[in-house]
């Protein structure tokens, strides 16, 4: 065990202050990385201010960071994938049982004994595992991944979380060129979802209800900004979209962009959404032909649209 420098909130309303934590020694499938960069995701504010306290309470002291890029330093005598000085990063998990169908068939993140990178409890050192605001971490080979020397770290960072939450979606959803992809709020998120659907050849469209996110849109690989407080800008595209991405948190009104899409095509909603925006989209999947489809996050257990 060693100690490692971090930030940690200490209750839901402290600020985040200087602190030393623990890290466990390496195992023989250890890797431990110098943290160079962690992004900032919206899940963090969540946590540290105990937001999710009905379905994920905040242990304190909490360290968040989930977006992690960094530099190997040390490896266990087992490790294959890296070598000391690559380059490496860790997004939301740390482990997983690694026995059970999901594992088994690469999907991890459904593992009932996943342990996420922070906040969840610590099978090696007790209490509960802390993130990436900090200069070190150690986890097992599987899952750190390998970054590209050519790109910039700190911009490369958000990818580990709101990079994958945007582009699995569009890949599960084979988005590809030709097709009309609407991006729904310009955030964290949106700014990611536009930029993929951009790449992946999309004619695409941004939602906002801001005019000074107009340029940055475009910026980013936007075809098209609509001003959704505008009826007519809303108008002129009812159901032209093959693909909508919802990337609003907020509470707001999903049944104005069902309106939007072509019959039998997909919304997906992608920032941690209410309870209440859950159940609008249960109905709306049951009362129209398009299929909603919720990343729901955090879990709200057995029941929710999003974990079935």
């Amino acid at each position: 065990m060693y100690k490692a420098k971090a930030f940690s909130a200490h209750s839901s309303t402290s600020p985040l202050a200087r602190t030393s934590i623990s890290r466990r020694d390496l195992t023989e499938l250890d890797v431990q990385i110098e943290i160079l960069f962690c992004g900032v995701c919206h899940s963090d504010l969540h946590q540290v201010r105990n937001e999710w306290k009905d379905v994920m309470p905040t242990v304190y002291p909490c360290v968040p960071g989930h977006e992690i890029v960094g530099r190997v330093t040390k490896v266990g005598p087992a490790v294959k994938k890296f070598k000391i000085g690559d380059l490496a990063s860790v997004g939301c998990m740390v482990d997983s049982d690694g026995t059970c169908q999901a594992c088994k068939e690469g999907e991890e993140q459904f593992c009932p004994s996943l342990i996420l990178t922070y906040n969840f409890p610590d099978k090696y050192l007790g209490g509960v595992t802390y993130g990436g605001y900090s200069d070190s971490i150690v986890v097992t080979e599987k899952f750190a991944l390998h970054v590209p020397e050519n790109l910039n770290l700190a911009g490369a960072a958000p990818l580990l979380c709101a990079g994958i939450t945007t582009y699995s979606p569009m890949k599960r959803h084979n988005v590809t060129k030709g097709e009309k992809v609407g991006v729904i709020g310009l955030g964290g998120l949106g700014h990611m979802g536009v930029k993929f659907a951009h790449a992946l050849g999309a004619y695409t469209v941004v939602f906002t209800t801001s005019e000074k996110k107009k340029e940055d849109a475009l910026r980013l690989g936007a075809d098209e900004v609509v001003i959704s407080r505008d009826a007519n800008q809303m108008q002129k595209h009812a159901m032209s979209f093959d693909f909508m991405l919802d990337t609003i948190s907020a509470q707001h009104d999903v049944n104005a962009y069902r309106r939007m899409v072509r019959l039998r095509s997909r919304i997906e909603a992608q920032a941690a959404q209410s309870s209440e925006c859950l159940q609008e989209l249960c109905a709306l999947s049951l009362m129209s032909d398009v299929c909603f489809q919720d990343s729901c996050w955090p879990p709200q257990g057995p029941g929710c649209v999003g974990c079935t």
